[in-house]
């Protein structure tokens, strides 16, 4: 809902939900199972409804499965970031900034045996080949994952 709009947020069924994203109704109540959705209300006929924020977070989730995070790694990072903030918006950016950099490192995991495989001049030409943002970046990932046991 756009702010100062006084139209009633939309909500959704199961079924139209379903057609909006392209998950079937039996992934979309496996998700609210696991706690990674929740309706935002039910009707007068006791079906959930869900809104507007839950195309956003099932968009959110599907990106993050094909990044090969798990499904309760995505519930613990919502759960984890929900804590944070309250606020959707503020959770949607923290949690994207958490995907990215979980990406990179897992990236960098991949690149570590390469990089350390690389003799000296090779090295060399390789951080210089690179903008100097970058290379700071990738030694100071190496380095927090080497000294993290967050991993």
């Amino acid at each position: 809902m756009r702010s100062g709009s006084m139209e009633p947020p939309r909500l959704y069924r199961i079924g139209e939900l379903s057609r909006l994203t392209g998950i079937s109704p039996r992934t979309i109540d496996y998700y609210t199972g696991l706690g990674l959705l929740a309706p935002a209300k039910r009707s007068t006929g006791n079906y959930r409804m869900y809104d507007d924020e839950t195309l956003t977070r099932i968009r959110r989730i599907e990106h993050m499965k094909a990044q090969k995070f798990t499904l309760e790694e995505i519930r613990e990072q919502f759960s984890t970031l929900q804590r944070v903030s309250p606020h959707e918006e503020v959770t949607r950016k923290l949690a994207d900034l958490q995907s990215h950099l979980t990406q990179l490192e897992r990236e960098v995991k991949e690149l570590e045996p390469v990089l350390e495989q690389l003799k000296p001049r090779q090295a060399k030409r390789l951080f210089r080949a690179i903008t100097p943002q970058t290379a700071a970046c990738v030694e100071a990932l190496i380095l927090l994952l080497g000294k993290s046991n967050l991993m």
